[in-house]
């Protein structure tokens, strides 16, 4: 019996990293979409340049095909959310039921409403009017992430509510200390920006795959991949201040998973002393210490207090203090160490990637500058080929960011008042969730591979379709009309 409950809660776990992880995949990608359409169009009606008008029609297939994705694989994750955590639904339903119901009615109708309309509008409306359509949208579908990220927050850090005892679950008693949840201000600008940046390296790779390809539009993907390096330039350093705010504030608010980020078991630092940063490790989760580190003098300091000194717990003091808190309400036998391996690498992705996305940026927008002729950037096979991979790059580490979030709130699904264990639903069977696991994932499969094909099929196809002349008919019974 015991066995089988375990199995549940392992195959409920899995199943909601998966859905997660796949939903994560479209989703930013669909918003930075969104930013880099907006911001083609904008410079078309600007410049009056028509290659901008190419490029805006040409990169929003694959925007649609993305936000198409996004949204059938949000819709099975919140299938799986009723199915397998009936007991986490009753918990929060209180909570989620305004952020959702405005996310949906609100953001998700304003995004999807200008979308219709920029998708039929096309030369039926002035183009200042045509911009501001894809704008709304952009506009939109960052409002939905707000919402989305307000309810994820609470689960990260729980505010504006109070526990009702009769019940059992959280009750909303304040909806601005909902939005006002620092956690929330944290969480948004860091996800919204990561979003921009996937698309902008994404269109910079696939212009880069197309160039490649020696295809005879060169001008079209030299201005493209421009546009995609430059906002993946800005929003790169975006990503490092952002991303710099939430550790600072992880230290106080989920000191465990700040632990598992920088690899520390035991106390490190003190008045007055440095702490040195693991670049990398690999630690023993059943003895609680590192099997072996190479760590760097003086970085951590640097990165976690803005000084060459400074001072954080380690994860066994951590959780001696957890036990202390938490030991009269959840039990002695709670386990508070968290995943610490996974959590510690798929931060480095993150930090990694961050890097690389500075130097592509740096080097790629100087190869592709005026004074460079076309030889010169498809002579550059190498550089070609190395941006080319980096299209990939934004979707592990926005994965690794989210393993991060995620894992790290371990053995927390709403942070100190529901685990895990108590939030899956409790007549849910193995052989009933293994079934949903097989199925979900063929599903999602599917899904990333339809995506992944008919992207590969415009990028091979070019913009030869956006391209051609649209044939004016001043009569409407003349032979071409019916052409």
């Amino acid at each position: 019996m015991i066995d089988l409950a375990l199995s549940v809660v392992s195959l409920a776990r899995f199943q909601f990293a998966m859905t997660t992880i796949f939903h994560f995949f479209f989703v930013p990608f669909s918003i930075g979409m969104g930013l880099i359409v907006s911001i083609m169009e904008t410079l078309y009606v600007i410049k009056k340049d028509e290659v901008y008008k190419h490029m805006t029609k040409f990169w929003s297939k694959i925007f649609l095909l993305s936000f198409a994705v996004g949204v059938v694989t949000g819709i099975i994750q919140e299938f799986q959310f009723g199915m397998n955590w009936s007991a986490y639904s009753r918990f929060v339903g209180d909570i989620f039921g305004a952020p959702l119901a405005v996310e949906a009615l609100v953001a998700f109708f304003l995004e999807s409403t200008f979308l219709g309309f920029w998708m039929f509008s096309w030369d039926k409306v002035k183009p200042a009017l045509h911009v501001t359509f894809v704008w709304l949208v952009t506009i939109g579908s960052s409002l939905s992430a707000l919402w989305i990220l307000i309810a994820n927050s609470f689960m990260q850090n729980p505010t504006g509510f109070i526990l009702n005892k009769e019940t059992g679950r959280a009750q909303l008693v304040n909806f601005a200390d909902l939005l006002k949840n620092h956690q929330v201000w944290l969480e948004f600008p860091h996800v919204l920006i990561g979003a921009f940046l996937t698309a902008g390296f994404v269109v910079a790779g696939m212009s880069a795959m197309a160039l490649l390809r020696k295809t005879q539009h060169t001008d079209f993907f030299r201005k493209s991949m421009k546009v995609g390096l430059i906002v993946g330039l800005v929003t790169t350093f975006g990503m490092l201040f952002t991303g710099d705010r939430h550790s600072l504030f992880l230290q106080d608010d989920q000191p465990m998973k700040f632990a598992a980020t920088e690899g520390l078991y035991e106390n490190v630092g003190g008045k007055n002393k440095s702490e040195p940063w693991a670049v990398i490790g690999w630690y023993n989760e059943k003895e609680h210490k590192p099997d072996f580190e190479i760590n760097v003098p003086y970085v951590l300091s640097i990165l976690a207090h803005h000084s060459l000194t400074g001072e954080n717990k380690g994860a066994n003091t951590i959780n001696k203090e957890l036990h202390e808190k938490y030991d009269k309400k959840f039990g002695k036998d709670m386990n508070y160490y968290v995943p610490f391996n996974a959590i510690f690498y798929a931060f480095r992705v993150m930090a990694v990637s961050a890097g690389a996305f500075l130097m592509v940026a740096v080097v790629g927008l100087w190869f592709n500058r005026k004074k460079h002729s076309d030889k010169f950037l498809m002579n550059q096979k190498w550089w070609l080929c190395i941006m080319s991979i980096v299209t990939f790059l934004p979707f592990a580490a926005n994965t690794g960011g989210w393993l991060v979030t995620e894992l790290g709130r371990y053995p927390w699904v709403v942070y100190g008042y529901l685990t895990i264990a108590d939030a899956v639903s409790p007549n849910v069977s193995a052989a009933s969730m293994l079934f949903s696991n097989i199925v979900y994932f063929l599903t999602f499969c599917t899904l990333g591979g339809v995506m992944v094909y008919y992207a590969a099929r415009v990028l091979r196809e070019g913009p030869d379709d956006v391209m051609k002349a649209k044939t004016v008919v001043k009569d409407p019974f003349a032979e071409e009309a019916f052409n």
